[in-house]
C-alpha cells in the first residue's frame, strides 16, 4: 500500500472526499421574455438621441412647472443670462485682442483694451452668478420631483389590483421603476447642464462663424465622434441594467430577509449564515461578471471615439494655424478664434455628454412612467355604487378564480351564502383555496366567473372602498407595523380623539397588561431596530392584529388562523370575544384547529378549490368525509404532542 507525503493513504483521501458535503448550488438565473424584456435602447442612434431630447426636456419642464413655477422661471432666466454673458464675453475678447496684439506702447495698448476686458470680467461674473442661482433653483426643484415620483410609485403599487402581483415580471418592472425614481435626483441637473452648455455652444459658434466660416464644421466633426461614443456607451450600460434587473431585485429581497432582526433566530439557529452569505456573494458576482464582460467593449468605444475626435481636433488647430500664417485672418482674430474654439469645444463636449446623460435618464424615467401607466390601467375600475348598509347577506354564485400561469383554478364553481349574525368556519387542507375564497369574498380579487353579491350588489359594480370600509381582516400573514401601539390598533381608522376605543380593543384581546408593561405604554414604538422601540412576542403581535380588526367594528369580520401563535389562554379569550361580537356582523373563521369550529354555526370544508361538505360541527364530525378524517388525525396527534 502506498502513502502520500503527509502519511495519508489514497484510500483515506478518497473516503474523506466522499464524506465532504457537496458544494451548494448557485442561485437560479431568472430570465423573462415578452414585451417588458426588450431593451428600448437596443436600436437607438445618435439621430434618435437628437430628435428625442426636445420631448425629454419638455417632459421635465412640465413635471417641474406643476410643482414650483418660480424655480422653473428662475432656471430659464439663468440659462438665458448665461448664454448672453458667454456671447458678450467672446465678442469683447475680440475687441480686446485688437489693441493687445497691435503695435505701440504696451501701456497704451493695455489702456485701450481695458474697457473691453472690464466687460469680459463683468460678463464672467454675471455668468457665475447666474450659474449659482440656477444651482439654487435645481436644489429647490429636485426634492419636490423626487418626492412626487416616489409617492406616485408607492401609490400605484398600493392601488393596483392585487391580481397584478401574481403576474410574471411585475416585481421586476417595479424595480426598474424604482431606478427611475432614483434618477429623478439628477434629472433637473442633467437638463440644466445640457441647456447651459447648449446656450454657451450656440453663442460661441455664432462668434466663431463670424470670425471664419471654416472653423465651425471642423469643430462639429471633432465632437461628433464623442456623441456617437456616448450613445453607444449608454446603450451598453442600459443593456446591462436590463440583464441584471431580475438578479438585483432578488438580491434586494434576500438582503432584507437575511439581515432583518425578525428572522435572526432562524438564520443563526439553523446554521443558515454560511449559505446565505455564499448565495448573496454568488448573486453579486454574477451581476459583476456581466458588468466586467462588457468593460472591454466600453473601452473600445471610448478609445475609437476619442481617436476620431482627436484627429478632427488636430485638423481644427492646423486649419487655424494655416489661416493665421497665410494672412487670411488677422492675428487678433486668430487669438479670438483660439478662445472661441476652446469655449465651443468645451460647450460642445458638455452638450454631447449631458445630452447622452439626459437621454439615459429619460429611459429610466420611461420605465417609471410605463409602470405607472400600466398600474393605472390595473387600478380597480369596479363602479361607483355604495354597498347597501347594513350588510345582511353575502352570496357567492358559481364563483371561480384562476391565478395567472396556473393550470387549474384555485376556487372552482363555489356557491355559498353568508348571513348577518352567523359564524362560518372554513376548513380544509393547505392549498384547498381557503385564502383565495376570502379574497373573493372581500373583493380583493374579482371572480373570473360567477358573481359575489353583497346585499344583492355585484362587487364588480360597487365602489371597493365602501366594501373595505365594512371589512375587518386578520390575515394569516399579518403586518408588524413599525408604529406606536395606538397606531397599530387604529391603523387607517382613527375614530375619536381619545384612547377609550383603543383600550377597549386592547382589552378585548387581553393585551392591557402587556401594553402597560411597555416602556411608554400605548405610545411605545413597536420596532426594536429603532432607538427607544420595543418588540412583542409572536402571540402578542397576533393579538394586536385581532384588536385592529375588532377596533374597526366591521360588518364582515374575517379571521384567518387568528390564534396560531397564541397560548391556550389567549386562544380561548379570542374565540370568546368572537362569539360575543358575532351577533352584529358576518363572521368567517379559517382554522386548522378543528375543535375551534365548535363555535361556528356552520362549517364549510374545501377540497381543491371546491366546497365538498357543509354543516354543523356535530354533523360533519360523524359524516365520514374529509372533516371526519382531519378531526381523527388531530385527535391522534394530540396525545403524542402532550406526551
Amino acid at each position: 500500500m502506498t502513502s502520500t507525503a503527509d502519511g495519508r493513504t489514497p484510500q483515506s483521501e478518497t473516503a474523506r472526499t466522499r464524506t465532504r458535503p457537496p458544494a451548494p448550488p448557485p442561485p437560479a438565473e431568472i430570465r423573462y421574455t415578452g414585451e417588458h424584456s426588450v431593451n428600448p435602447l437596443g436600436d437607438v442612434s445618435f439621430r434618435h438621441l437628437c430628435t428625442r431630447l426636445p420631448s425629454v426636456l419638455r417632459r421635465i419642464w412640465t413635471m417641474a412647472w406643476t410643482l414650483d413655477r418660480s424655480s422653473v422661471l428662475l432656471l430659464a432666466v439663468c440659462q438665458a443670462v448665461t448664454g448672453a454673458a458667454a456671447a458678450l464675453s467672446l465678442a469683447f475678447v475680440a475687441h480686446a485682442m485688437r489693441p493687445l496684439l497691435g503695435s505701440g506702447d504696451v501701456t497704451d495698448r493695455l489702456r485701450a483694451a481695458l474697457p473691453a476686458l472690464i466687460v469680459v470680467t463683468a460678463a464672467a461674473a454675471v455668468g457665475r452668478a447666474a450659474a449659482a442661482l440656477a444651482q439654487y433653483a435645481d436644489r429647490r426643484l429636485t426634492p419636490l420631483l423626487t418626492t412626487q415620483a416616489d409617492s406616485a410609485l408607492v401609490e400605484a403599487v398600493c392601488l393596483v389590483e392585487s391580481s397584478a402581483y401574481a403576474e410574471d415580471g411585475f416585481a421586476d418592472r417595479q424595480e426598474a421603476a424604482e431606478v427611475g425614481v432614483i434618477r429623478t435626483i439628477v434629472m433637473v441637473s442633467d437638463a440644466q447642464r445640457f441647456m447651459s452648455a447648449l446656450i454657451r455652444m450656440i453663442a460661441a459658434c455664432g462668434v466663431l462663424s463670424v470670425l471664419h466660416w471654416a472653423m465651425l464644421p471642423l469643430l462639429l466633426l471633432a465632437v461628433l465622434p464623442a456623441g456617437v461614443g456616448a450613445v453607444l456607451s449608454a446603450r451598453v450600460d442600459y443593456e446591462m441594467h436590463y440583464a441584471n434587473v431580475s438578479d438585483r431585485n432578488v438580491r434586494h429581497m434576500m438582503r432584507w430577509w437575511a439581515t432583518t432582526p425578525k428572522h435572526g433566530d432562524e438564520v443563526r439557529a439553523n446554521g443558515m449564515t454560511g449559505y446565505l452569505l455564499f448565495w448573496y456573494r454568488s448573486l453579486s458576482e454574477r451581476i459583476d461578471r456581466r458588468l466586467l464582460a462588457v468593460a472591454p467593449k466600453t473601452l473600445r468605444i471610448v478609445v475609437l471615439s476619442s481617436l476620431a475626435g482627436g484627429f478632427f481636433l488636430v485638423l481644427t488647430w492646423a486649419a487655424l494655424a494655416w489661416l493665421a500664417s497665410t494672412g487670411r485672418i488677422a492675428l487678433a482674430v486668430a487669438a479670438t478664434a483660439v478662445v472661441a474654439v476652446q469655449t465651443t469645444l468645451g460647450a460642445l463636449g458638455q452638450v454631447v455628454i449631458n445630452g447622452a446623460a439626459l437621454f439615459h435618464t429619460s429611459l429610466y424615467l420611461a420605465d417609471m412612467q410605463t409602470f405607472l401607466d400600466d398600474a393605472a390601467q390595473r387600478a380597480p375600475q369596479r363602479g361607483r355604487l355604495p354597498v347597501p348598509s347594513p350588510v345582511e347577506e353575502i352570496r357567492l354564485a358559481n364563483v371561480g378564480y384562476q391565478y395567472p400561469g396556473k393550470e387549474r383554478p384555485a376556487v372552482d364553481d363555489v356557491s355559498l351564502t353568508l348571513r348577518r349574525g352567523e359564524i362560518v368556519a372554513v376548513v380544509g387542507e393547505n392549498g384547498s383555496g381557503k385564502s383565495t375564497l376570502l379574497r373573493l369574498i372581500t373583493g380583493i380579487y374579482l371572480a373570473d366567473k360567477g358573481r359575489v353579491l353583497w346585499n344583492g350588489a355585484d362587487l364588480c359594480r360597487v365602489d371597493q372602498d365602501t366594501v373595505w370600509a365594512c371589512t375587518g381582516l386578520v390575515p394569516q400573514l399579518f403586518a408588524q407595523w413599525p408604529l406606536r401601539v395606538r397606531e397599530n390598533v387604529t391603523l387607517g381608522q382613527p375614530r375619536t380623539h381619545d384612547d377609550a376605543p383603543v383600550w377597549e380593543a386592547v382589552d378585548a384581546v387581553g393585551m392591557r397588561t402587556a401594553v402597560d408593561e411597555l416602556p411608554h405604554g400605548i405610545d411605545t414604538l413597536l420596532a426594536r431596530e429603532v432607538f427607544g422601540g420595543a418588540e412583542l412576542s409572536g402571540g402578542q403581535w397576533q393579538r394586536l392584529a385581532c384588536s385592529r380588526a375588532l377596533y374597526r367594528r366591521p360588518q364582515l369580520l374575517i379571521l384567518d388562523e387568528p390564534t396560531s401563535q397564541m397560548d391556550a389562554r389567549g386562544e380561548h379569550q379570542i374565540f370568546e370575544q368572537i362569539k360575543r361580537v358575532a351577533r352584529d356582523r358576518i363572521t368567517i373563521v379559517v382554522t386548522h384547529q378543528l375543535e375551534n369550529t365548535k363555535i361556528a354555526d356552520r362549517v364549510v370544508v374545501m377540497e381543491e378549490g371546491r366546497i365538498t361538505e357543509e354543516g354543523t360541527y356535530d354533523e360533519l364530525a360523524d359524516g365520514g368525509g374529509l372533516f371526519t378524517e382531519l378531526l381523527s388525525l388531530a385527535r391522534d396527534r394530540r396525545p403524542n404532542a402532550d406526551g
